[in-house]
């Protein structure tokens, strides 16, 4: 009786095969044709455009309980934002590469490089002061930049710092100190109500500026050139007042302190102004200027109304 079945099956058997045959061919040309279109070329090398996916969401799921532990780190609205970028263990890193004693000029000038930097990638910063080891960003009261979230914008602002001081490091330090060791910052966001305030706070970092650079001219002055221990120079320096401290440095040293760089006294104050720059040249070598609006490093006082603040209002506005 299989006998009599026996055409039937072998049909059967046939037009699966055919079927199957059929699938996979498909099933072939479909994955060459993927293929192709993420190479960007199909099989008559002609061009053709990937097929775009939809983002992916996150999946809900009996886990996702857990966000309700992210406490909201929103800063409060309508204040100015500091955030303020300060070298971790820098004083040991100075002495590691031999930094230059009170005052490296090239390490001075890849801070005020980086915040730059940080003032190009981010429009939202209005200003920036820097001295020693250290740098202030100032975010406009107005902001919503990453919706105000501290963690966010420090956590940013800070990498964009020390990822640039690492990548300028050759450029300002040269080749003679190579970068032994891995350079951190830390950071951290203050809110500040009005701009009265925020004055206050500049103010308060120009007159640490001064007040630390003086002391360290006359200290490393009694240690380079007296002869002095740090012991020594330190009791030498107890008790002197700002005048007593230039009476040292000029009768002893012959060092004028107010003849000293800006710089060095009054700190780096970086602001975003035009700037005519060359863009390209043309074919007969003459160079073609253009307005641009870039990041500007300025070592003046802005304790004073006059000038800065007179003549840089849009800061504040």
């Amino acid at each position: 009786p299989m006998r009599a079945f026996a055409p039937l099956l072998n049909a059967v058997t046939t037009r699966a095969a055919s079927c199957i045959g059929i699938r996979l061919a498909s099933v072939g040309r479909n994955t060459t044709a993927i293929h192709a279109a993420r190479q960007g070329i199909d099989g008559d090398n002609e061009q053709v455009q990937p097929v775009a996916r939809k983002p992916r969401r996150m999946a809900n799921s009996k886990y996702e309980y857990v966000k309700q532990y992210e406490l909201s780190d929103a800063l409060l609205p309508g204040c100015w934002i500091v955030v303020r970028v300060d070298g971790k263990g820098f004083t040991k890193f100075s002495d590691l590469h031999g930094f230059q004693k009170p005052n490296d000029k090239r390490a001075l000038d890849l801070m005020d490089a980086c915040a730059k930097e940080v003032l190009s990638e981010f429009p939202d910063v209005r200003l920036g002061y820097g001295e020693s080891d250290e740098y202030s960003f100032v975010l406009h009261k107005g902001t919503a930049m990453y919706g105000r979230r501290a963690s966010k914008i420090v956590s940013l602002l800070v990498s964009c710092f020390t990822a640039n001081y690492v990548k300028l490091w050759s450029q300002y330090m040269g080749p003679d100190t190579p970068l032994r060791a891995t350079p951190m910052f830390d950071g951290r966001a203050v809110c500040y109500p009005d701009s009265a305030t925020l004055r206050d706070y500049l103010t308060w970092r120009q007159v640490d500026t001064h007040i630390n650079n003086q002391y360290n001219t006359v200290f490393w002055a009694l240690i380079q050139q007296g002869g002095q221990s740090p012991q020594e120079a330190q009791a030498t320096l107890k008790g002197t007042d700002a005048g007593q401290k230039n009476e040292i440095l000029f009768s002893r040293f012959g060092i004028n302190y107010n003849t000293l760089p800006e710089q060095f006294k009054k700190g780096s104050i970086v602001i975003k102004q035009k700037q005519t720059v060359e863009v390209k040249k043309k074919e007969d070598g003459t160079p073609v200027m253009r307005d641009r609006v870039m990041p500007v490093v300025l070592h003046c006082d802005i304790i004073k109304d006059d000038p800065f603040w007179k003549e840089h209002p849009e800061i504040l506005a």
